[in-house]
């Protein structure tokens, strides 16, 4: 993939399959389809990891050491495996989550099931910086699930170059699964910072699967899209000079236009004129948007500054559990029925401090933990209410008591109440902090060298 010698090297087009943990497990195929149309030289990208999705494997891994990858990896990858291999289409992924090695032998072993062509796997490493002493101290007193660094494109391009023909990351930051193959195939130097954020915002259109292509976009009525059950992923075409189109496959659902790669670029950017990435500081501000064709959108005019000196760590460490438990309401009073059902939860709970109360269907996604909002509602006529409390309690014990009230409401609480569910988990926090760069030793290797 390396063409840093070619004078004029051809586009790179660059497919998502996935933009989260758990996204739809048919997605890549159409993808994958036109990618084969579109020839050579093609990536197909998958972006499972949130912060909460690491530390949940990390608790996976430690039930179980050969555990802590994608739990859909099997079902993402096996529709596509044969024919990615088949035509050259590399893939890039940071499915390998808590435990990367363990999700490159899985792909591997995938490939063999299916009597495949044995493929080079690289798995990019370097991420776990909890055995840091900057990180541990900053961690003193809590209990520390995991301590990852957003690591860049870098090794990703140096194992592309190499010759992998499919890469497993663990935490690396998710614009640079674009700008990791752009790297491999245009030759860009690492302080090309205007090409660099280019390819960077590529990566960001993409890292969220159907969002930029009218997932999460869709407002009946206000922003339509046509056929959202079949909504078709995006897909990036890379140029040297760092611009690109966004298109989807022929035939899928979805849209893609100026609003919907409007609304994708600014999601999550804090700051339009400095988006931090562990490989460029990335400017939209002077960016232009325009539609050339049906579902065709070009992005230009991204500018990039160096570098930042840190990178970012999550620190994600035990905080206690969280209780929750519903029961509904309807008909004659449903809502003064629910109110009265939590003042007596309230009571009964008082030793586990505040409540979470939520009036499910008229008053529930506000960030009202005090219940100020709740207090001052001042509509008390919903007919069908869902009552949801929650607690944060430092013992399991503790927040066991929570749901045991909320069943005991079916015959001690307000007329009328079914329909109780209950639910207890560990609750996870994360504490985010800056560490210098050269504390991050990020690498890769081959899966068939590691030991």
């Amino acid at each position: 993939m390396n063409t840093a010698a070619a004078t004029h090297p051809p586009p790179l087009h660059i497919g998502c399959g996935a933009g989260f943990s758990g996204d739809r497990v048919d997605a890549a195929g159409p993808v994958v389809d036109a990618l084969i149309a579109l020839g050579d030289p093609a990536v197909l990208v998958f972006e499972t990891l949130a912060e909460r999705t690491l530390a949940l494997a990390q608790l996976a891994r430690r039930d179980n050491p050969a555990a802590g990858y994608e739990p859909l990896l099997d079902l993402m990858l096996q529709p596509v495996l044969a024919r990615c291999l088949a035509h050259g289409i590399r893939i890039v992924g940071n499915f390998g989550a808590a435990n990367p090695v363990g999700a490159a032998r899985r792909v591997a072993a995938l490939a063999a099931e299916a009597g495949l062509r044995t493929p080079r796997i690289a798995v990019v490493l370097g991420d776990d910086v909890s055995e840091d002493a900057q990180v541990r101290a900053a961690a003193q007193g809590l209990d520390v699930v995991s301590a990852n660094a957003y690591i860049g494109a870098e090794p990703i391009a140096q194992a592309l170059r190499a010759g992998a023909d499919i890469v497993v990351c663990g935490r690396i930051a998710d614009p640079a699964l674009a700008l990791g193959p752009a790297l491999a195939h245009f030759g860009w130097a690492l302080d090309d910072w205007d090409r660099l954020a280019g390819a960077t915002m590529a990566g960001h259109l993409l890292e969220c699967g159907a969002q930029v292509t009218g997932g999460y976009f869709a407002v009946p009525g206000l922003k339509d899209v046509p056929d959202l059950a079949n909504v078709g992923y995006p897909i990036a075409t890379l140029h040297a000079d760092g611009h690109c189109d966004i298109g989807k496959p022929a035939g899928t659902g979805g849209r893609v236009d100026r609003h919907t790669v409007t609304e994708q670029l600014l999601y999550e950017l804090h700051d339009p004129a400095a988006y931090l990435t562990p490989d460029v500081v990335a400017d939209i501000t002077a960016a232009d948007i325009d539609e050339t064709g049906p579902d065709r959108v070009r992005l230009r005019g991204v500018r990039g500054h160096a570098r930042p000196a840190t990178l970012r760590v999550n620190v994600c460490h035990a905080a206690g559990w969280l209780a929750e438990g519903e029961i509904s309401y309807a008909g004659v009073q449903a809502e003064a029925r629910a109110r009265l059902a939590a003042d007596v939860l309230g009571q009964r709970l008082r030793s586990l401090g505040p409540l979470r109360v939520d009036l499910i269907g008229a008053l529930s996604v506000f960030g009202d933990d005090p219940g100020r909002a709740l207090a001052a509602w001042p509509d008390h006529s919903h007919r069908d209410v869902r009552l949801r409390v929650a607690a944060n309690c430092s013992d399991r014990a503790s927040a066991e008591r929570l749901g045991r009230e909320v069943t005991a409401l079916y015959t001690s609480g307000p007329a009328g109440g079914g329909g109780v569910r209950t639910a207890l988990r560990p609750r996870l926090d994360i504490l985010s902090l800056a560490l210098p760069r050269e504390r991050v030793q990020a690498r890769w290797q081959f899966l068939d060298s590691e030991r």
